[in-house]
C-alpha cells in the first residue's frame, strides 16, 4: 500500500486535512460504489468517510494513510448496509437490484496505480455490481477487500472486527455464492475497456433505434435478449418484448442517441423530442452486454446521472 506524508495529522487545519483526504476521493468512491451498488449512495458514504476521518484523525497512527481511509470508508458502509438492510435474496435478473445504478468510464480512467487495479472490468461490470448484491455486508466487505484491493487476511480481519479464520470463512462463502452467479466469460476478458467489437455494435443499435429500424435491430440482439430497467421491478425477455418496447419509442417522438461507456461497457444516452417540443430531452442511458458480437443484456437506467457522465439534459 502506498504511503501520504501525514505527519501532524492531528494538527492540520481542516482545509489541509481535506485536501489530503481528497486525494482518494476518486478511489474511495468507487470503493463504496461498489459495497452499495448505487453511484449516488457512494456520493454520499464518501462524505462521510471524510467527516469520520476528520473527528478521528488524532487516532491516525502515523502508517498507512491510505489503508486508514479504507477502513473508514468500508465501515461507514456497512453501517449503512445495517441501516437500510439493503441486501437481494434472490438474482434472477437486474430488476431485483433497484438501487442498482451506472458508473461512468470517464471518471474510472485516469486512477493510477495501485488503484487502478480495483476498477478493473471484471469487477466494476454491472453482473458483478448485482451479484454481490447477494452477499451479506461483511462476507461483501470480505471479498472486496481481499479479492479486489487486494489485501491480507490480517489486515481484512483487522478492519471488519473479525477473527482470521471468520475472515477467511466469509471469504470462501462469498467466492461460492459468486461462482454460481457470475458467467466464467468474464476472467476471459484481457482489457478494462469495452472493446472495438462491442463499441461497433454499439453503434448499429444508435443507428437503428434513432432510424426506428427494427428490423435491423433484431439482428444485434441475441434470441434470449434480456432488457431490465432499474430501479423499476420489471423485466423484458426475448426479440418479441423488444420490438414491442421499439414501437412505443416510436409513439414517444423523436430519438437522438449520445455515445458513452459506463461500469467498462458500451452505452448510449436516449434523448427524445415530444411532439411539440423544440428541443430534444435526456430520457435514458442503456449500457449493453454484448457477447459474441450480438446484445444480449440492455440496462435501461434513468438519465439522473447525466452530470457525472458529462452530459446536459438537453439536445
Amino acid at each position: 500500500m502506498n504511503r501520504t506524508d501525514t505527519s501532524g495529522l492531528a494538527m492540520q487545519d481542516e482545509a489541509t486535512f481535506a485536501a489530503l483526504v481528497g486525494r482518494h476521493r476518486r478511489e474511495l468512491h468507487v470503493h463504496c460504489y461498489r459495497m452499495l451498488g448505487s453511484f449516488t449512495d457512494a456520493d454520499d458514504l464518501v462524505q462521510e468517510t471524510f467527516l469520520r476521518a476528520w473527528s478521528k484523525r488524532e487516532t491516525f497512527d502515523g502508517d498507512a494513510f491510505r489503508a486508514w481511509l479504507y477502513r473508514i470508508a468500508t465501515n461507514a458502509c456497512l453501517d449503512f448496509l445495517r441501516r437500510t438492510s439493503r441486501q437481494v435474496t434472490k438474482l434472477t435478473s437486474f430488476a431485483e437490484v433497484s438501487w442498482l445504478q451506472p458508473y461512468p468510464d470517464r471518471l474510472l480512467d485516469g486512477i493510477e496505480q495501485p488503484d487502478a487495479v480495483a476498477v478493473a472490468r471484471e469487477t466494476i461490470e454491472l453482473a458483478f455490481l448485482a451479484a454481490i448484491q447477494l452477499l451479506p455486508p461483511k462476507q461483501r466487505a470480505t471479498l472486496i477487500l481481499r479479492d479486489v484491493l487486494g489485501w491480507s487476511a490480517n489486515e481484512t480481519a483487522e478492519t471488519l472486527e473479525l477473527s482470521v479464520a471468520s475472515a477467511n470463512s466469509a471469504l470462501q462463502r462469498a467466492r461460492a455464492t459468486l461462482r454460481e452467479e457470475l458467467p466464467s466469460r468474464r476472467l476471459d476478458w484481457t482489457t478494462n475497456e469495452a472493446s472495438a467489437e462491442e463499441m461497433a455494435t454499439l453503434k448499429r443499435f444508435v443507428t437503428a433505434h434513432v432510424e426506428s429500424d427494427w428490423a435491423a435491430l433484431a439482428t444485434l440482439v441475441s434470441e434470449d435478449v434480456r432488457v431490465t430497467m432499474p430501479p423499476h421491478p420489471v423485466c423484458f425477455d426475448g426479440r418479441d418484448a423488444l420490438s414491442g418496447l421499439g414501437e412505443e419509442a416510436d409513439r414517444m417522438g423523436v430519438w437522438k442517441r449520445v455515445l458513452t461507456t459506463a461500469n467498462r461497457m458500451p452505452a448510449a444516452v436516449g434523448y427524445v423530442k415530444r411532439p411539440g417540443d423544440t428541443e430534444y430531452h435526456a430520457w435514458m442511458i442503456d449500457v449493453l452486454r454484448v457477447v459474441d458480437g450480438r446484445i444480449a443484456e440492455i440496462t435501461t437506467f434513468p438519465p439522473d446521472l447525466l452530470p457525472a457522465f458529462g452530459l446536459s439534459a438537453t439536445l
